[in-house]
């Protein structure tokens, strides 16, 4: 795993919501939220963006444009923007020469458009678009004078555009703007105002297209690019918009009609019959039965047994159909849903692991046998420790014994109380009480995943002291324990095929094996580091194992990165957590700094783990930083 990267800090909590709003204002389950350069929806590829271009704002400006670019997407782009008219837009302006002008000129008439059609809509969003008008505002402002220094002209205009069309008064004033973009904002202006009685996206592109070929008359195209085009792969599409495209129903293959007698069209008269191993439908024609939408078939009226068109529950159903099996009888392979992925054909589906990991393999390495020198390094690390292991091991001996003679008291049988008060006060008194009470075992078992990441170089050797300890002590105290390290082999990796390895240094069924803390010694870094993935894994594990309390512990010395991981990588790793906890699995992550926790690293951090996370500015440091946390979760226990 690789540094922080000042891009990539991503708020998890933030995120989910954008993803869940995305989900459901498209309509479409499969889609996925990311952040981007620009903000576009792309439904060939299951994506809707928010442009990155808010990660500097401060709240609330960030968030309400975060949420503001989603709306526009969601439900402006996708329901209200006619795409053949915006593919013929993107023909037309090819000659004049300025396609970046061009692009964003269309995209801030369309958005300023689509925005009083997303307030209708949802006047709850009133608010939002006001902080992000606010904004962008005091944006092109601030970029007007910054164009007008470095003689920017296009983007010069471009600005002037934006603030006469934002601006509270009819003719706002621009003293630093230079006279020959005034000159030239004032030839278009008549035509700037006619945006406000535009219904369409044909209105929309006309007013561009004029403003296009006048201003390519004596400007070459943009410099800057604030706005992106709003739709991707826009080149691809045949409907009139993004909904139709999301929803559509290849032509029939063949154009003829079935012919259905009257006495069997339209219903069936009280008849439902069901299936299963010892009997069958008779009569073809009146069967019924959960039906989807396939793209070859024959015209007909029913809705049963052949095909039909489009309804509007297909979307929902398209979930259902997408975990469905191969069926013997008939060969669908060739059919097209809105569910892109078939879980059942090899890892082209969604994994069990995390949508992000469909090409994740899972790869077990098994320790070797320790050699001499294993041996001895080993030894002098546990004589470095030995004095956190006392003392930790001393705390939990005692606090085992003080439970174990503890009385217990308040009991309805064993022996007589002094205390005889309760017999005349209470009417089930309880005051009887047993001494010696054994103490059960610690009833828990623990994993330790360890990072083997390339960014592990220079740390690894101080990171085995805390693993040793780690060791020792549970080992000292019978508790079942493990200790894996994980990456993913980068020079490996190719389409379809992520391999991630396991290596399992200590196995449960190895804790207590005085001869097995030696294997510590071969954990070495490796390459990348894809932590969603391995936290699955392990907590598959975990999950299916029998003690009271279940602890995952996780070194890390920052974000994950792999291949194809990297902005996604935060979110599915929180997700990770999430669903361990919710399994009773108590997890922690542990930040091993190079010298000083950074804000960034730490809000990384909690936006993966959350308040249990355990922040060590110094590898050196480790031992005495994980001491008192494994103090913390073993008393947890007793």
């Amino acid at each position: 795993m690789y540094r922080f990267h000042d891009n990539s800090r991503v708020d998890t909590n933030i995120f989910l919501q954008l993803q869940d709003l995305s989900t459901v204002l498209s309509g479409d389950p499969e889609i996925n939220f990311e952040y981007n350069f620009g903000s576009f929806i792309d439904i060939i590829n299951h994506k809707v963006t928010a442009s990155r271009f808010w990660d500097t704002a401060i709240e609330p400006a960030k968030e309400a444009g975060h949420k503001s670019d989603l709306y526009l997407r969601t439900i402006g782009t996708l329901h209200y923007s006619n795409v053949q008219t915006m593919q013929q837009y993107l023909d037309s302006i090819d000659e004049a020469g300025i396609p970046k002008f061009a692009a964003q000129l269309f995209t801030l008439l369309e958005d300023i458009r689509l925005e009083e059609k997303v307030k209708l809509d949802r006047p709850g969003t009133t608010k939002l678009f006001a902080i992000r008008r606010d904004y962008l505002k005091h944006y092109f402002e601030t970029q007007l004078d910054t164009n007008v220094t470095r003689s920017f002209a296009t983007d010069e205009l471009f600005c002037l555009i934006y603030l006469q069309l934002q601006s509270s008064s009819p003719d706002p004033f621009f003293p630093r703007a230079n006279d020959r973009q005034l000159n030239q904002l004032e030839r278009i202006k008549s035509l700037l105002y006619t945006l406000y009685e535009a219904e369409s996206t044909r209105d929309i592109t006309n007013i561009c297209e004029q403003i296009v070929f006048q201003v390519s008359r004596y400007y070459k195209d943009s410099m800057n690019e604030y706005f992106i085009f709003p739709v991707a792969n826009i080149e691809h599409f045949t409907r009139n918009t993004l909904f139709d495209e999301l929803i559509r129903k290849d032509d029939l293959v063949n154009d003829d009609e079935e012919d259905v007698p009257d006495d069997q069209g339209e219903y069936i008269d009280e008849k439902f019959s069901t299936w299963h191993r010892e009997n069958k439908n008779d009569g073809e024609s009146n069967q019924t039965f959960l039906q989807f939408e396939l793209d070859q078939g024959t015209k007909t009226s029913l809705i049963g047994d052949g095909a039909r068109e489009a309804q509007d529950a297909d979307q929902a159903m398209a979930q259902i159909q997408g975990t469905s099996g191969e069926s013997k009888q008939n060969d669908y392979s060739k059919v097209e849903s809105l569910s892109k992925k078939d879980t059942n054909q090899g890892n082209h589906g969604e994994s069990k692991y995390g949508e992000e990991n469909n090409d994740a393999v899972k790869i077990i390495k098994y320790a070797e046998t320790p050699t001499v020198e294993d041996e001895k390094m080993y030894q002098e690390y546990v004589q470095e420790i030995e004095a956190y292991k006392r003392k930790l091991s001393n705390t939990i001996e005692k606090t085992l014994e003080h439970k174990r003679n503890t009385p217990r008291k308040d009991l309805i049988f064993g022996r007589l109380s002094k205390k005889l008060l309760p017999v005349f006060i209470d009417e089930n008194p309880r005051i009887f009480y047993k001494k010696n009470q054994e103490s059960k075992e610690i009833d828990a078992v623990f994993t330790l995943l360890v990072d083997c990441s390339a960014s592990m170089h220079g740390k690894m050797e101080e990171t085995k002291k805390g693993i040793i300890l780690f060791h020792e002590v549970l080992n000292y105290l019978k508790i079942a324990h493990s200790i894996i390290g994980f990456w993913e082999d980068a020079n490996d990796v190719k389409d379809g095929y992520q391999p991630n390895y396991f290596h399992i240094v200590n196995a449960h069924k190895d804790s207590f094996y005085q001869n097995n803390g030696a294997r510590i010694m071969q954990l070495e870094p490796q390459e990348d580091n894809r932590d969603g993935f391995s936290i699955r894994v392990i907590t598959e594990d975990l999950a299916a194992r029998r003690e009271k309390y279940k602890f995952l512990l996780v070194f890390s010395d920052g974000e994950p990165a792999a291949a194809n991981y990297d902005q996604n990588g935060i979110i599915d790793t929180h997700l990770a957590v999430s669903e361990a906890r919710k399994k009773n699995i108590d997890v922690i992550g542990m930040f091993l700094a190079d010298g000083e926790v950074k804000e960034r690293e730490d809000m990384t951090m909690k936006n993966i783990y959350g308040k249990e996370r355990l922040m060590i500015p110094s590898v050196s440091e480790l031992p005495e930083h994980f001491a008192p946390l494994l103090k913390k979760l073993l008393l947890k226990t007793i």
